[in-house]
């Protein structure tokens, strides 16, 4: 079968040629062609209905705010999310107690959770009668309806998808690179620092491009726990709800424009220096 995806003609041993494809070949590829185009369908469907004329008027009179506070949050997310999520996905990695597999288990509920249950969570946590939130006003911050509650929602929905690429990036590194170079007396910071941390880089990338999409397309949580100030994927709620389907296209269409290119442009990457 695996002739049949290559572009590359192979002789069988016996020397008789290139085997024909069969029908199951043809029928795997079939249900291969119709998935792909299932996912991608929607997305031709969108270009095709967004009015283009007076595409940026609808962006700087509707977009350009919200879509600023989207990046603001996002990135002030990705800092705190690379400070804390590197060091969990290396030990995760490099861990091989039973403490470590079960925090690996644990670190799937956030992924796997509804983000509206996260939000939910959230708010009973960091809002306004939950211990943290009480704490926070104190201190005169609040956790709901603020730009912390967008960041702290934007964080819980995309930290699992860097720390697992994380995991991963670390796990394709061979230990004894680390070990060599513990045995010749360098420090385990400077060992992260020199080897293993360049070595992960590209893993890690695609990580961090995958979770900054996550949270600029966060909302499921962001509504519960941050419905002012507007990001941009909740400004497209409003959008849709207030004024119809044709109003939060052009929105919906910046939001993938904004979302979407640096995780393919990592990915892409990654491959051609794997």
């Amino acid at each position: 079968m695996n002739e049949f995806f290559s572009d590359a003609p192979e002789a069988s041993a016996a020397g008789y040629g290139r085997r024909p494809a069969s029908i199951g070949h043809w029928t795997v590829a079939l249900i291969a062609i119709l998935c792909a185009s299932f996912l991608l369908l929607p997305l031709v469907a969108l270009l095709f209905h967004v009015q283009w004329q007076g595409l940026l008027a609808v962006w700087r009179q509707q977009g350009l705010s919200s879509l600023g506070l989207s990046l603001y949050s996002a990135l002030v997310s990705m800092v705190v999310i690379v400070i804390f999520g590197t060091p969990l996905g290396w030990v995760m990695a490099r861990g091989h107690t039973r403490l470590w597999r079960t925090v690996e288990y644990l670190m799937l509920i956030p992924l796997l959770m509804p983000p509206l249950v996260l939000g939910l969570l959230l708010i009973y946590f960091y809002g306004p009668y939950g211990v943290v939130g009480q704490l926070l006003a104190h201190v005169h911050l609040s956790a709901t309806n603020t730009l912390l509650a967008v960041i702290m929602a934007q964080i819980y929905e995309a930290i699992p998808y860097y720390v697992f690429s994380a995991q991963g990036a670390f796990q394709q590194i061979d230990e004894i690179h680390e070990r060599i170079s513990w045995s010749l007396g360098v420090s385990p910071w400077r060992t992260f620092r020199r080897i293993t941390l360049p070595l992960a880089v590209p893993g890690l990338t695609v990580g961090l491009m995958m979770a900054f999409a996550r949270a600029v397309g966060a909302f499921g949580a962001v509504i519960v726990v941050a419905y002012y100030p507007h990001t941009l994927p909740i400004s497209v709620w409003i959008a849709l709800q207030e004024q119809g389907l044709p109003s939060a296209l052009p929105l919906a269409l910046l939001l993938l424009i904004i979302s979407l290119p640096l995780p393919l442009i990592a990915v892409l990457w990654r491959r051609r220096h794997a």
